[in-house]
């Protein structure tokens, strides 16, 4: 099963049960999603420089549940934060080192290849970094979102 595969899946468990009941109908090929306005920081995301975020689904600033894309440079890092509300992600391409912590400790990270599902429960702290390729995550939640860091 491809990672895009595996997070249509996790966005339709997302979007779906009883409050989703009057929800949009939203069908997103691969050739849409990069069609879409690609950002900078927006809400929900670290604001490091250089990564590109797209609003799949929702509004994260908004009560709701959204999906976010974000496309992570190489050679980046992301400093401990946590958010307000509990998030689940999935990686769509690239390897991405991802652990949790109130501190960015390069040796806790866990490599998260393609395919792989991690969550981002609410107010836990966690941090990130790609080595030398790029990393594209699709992220989902509830808003309205937050980031809070815990370590400049």
């Amino acid at each position: 099963m491809s990672a895009r595969t595996i997070a249509a899946a996790l966005l339709a468990l997302t979007l779906s049960g009883p409050a989703f009941a009057q929800s949009a109908e939203v069908r997103l090929t691969p050739a849409d999603i990069e069609a879409l306005a690609k950002g900078g920081a927006g809400p929900g995301t670290s604001g490091v420089a250089g990564i590109q975020t797209t609003t799949l689904y929702g509004d994260p600033s908004k009560p709701g549940p959204y999906a976010i894309e974000i496309r992570v440079p190489p050679n980046t890092r992301i400093g401990a934060h946590d958010h307000r509300d509990t998030r689940t992600a999935t990686v769509v391409s690239g390897t991405w080192y991802f652990g949790y912590g109130s501190v960015a400790d390069e040796t806790k990270v866990k490599a998260l290849p393609p395919g792989s599902f991690y969550t981002e429960p609410a107010d836990v702290p966690h941090f990130a970094l790609t080595r030398d390729e790029p990393v594209v995550v699709y992220i989902h939640g509830w808003g309205p979102t937050s980031t809070r860091f815990t370590q400049p």
